[in-house]
């Protein structure tokens, strides 16, 4: 139960501090850019991949707070990097749990 606690408490940090990041770097007022921030893309991934497939309680929290950064930006930004990296995060978990079934 602890567990989840941590989990959901770095995932909403994460994602103030992405909001906040994406207010400092971004003022336009609206969605202007359209194509794919590769180092967001990575941090994503590393996120997801971390807080599905580590089995550490540390690691996954760390997960989560990558995933809850890029997650959190300003309505608009991250929604590709975000689905790219949970598909990822997901495909890494089905292939290690399949893996682990064998």
């Amino acid at each position: 139960m602890l567990d989840y606690m941590i989990y959901i408490i770095t995932f909403a940090v994460g994602s103030i501090l992405g909001l906040l990041y994406s207010y400092k770097q971004h003022g336009e007022p609206f969605v202007a850019v359209t194509k794919i921030n590769i180092p967001f893309t990575v941090v994503s991934i590393v996120g997801w991949v971390l807080g599905f497939c580590s089995g550490n309680i540390i690691l996954s929290a760390v997960g989560f707070l990558l995933a809850g950064f890029v997650m959190g930006e300003r309505p608009g930004y991250g929604r590709k990097e975000t689905a790219i990296g949970l598909v990822i995060g997901i495909i890494a978990y089905v292939l290690l749990k399949f893996n682990a079934m064998m």
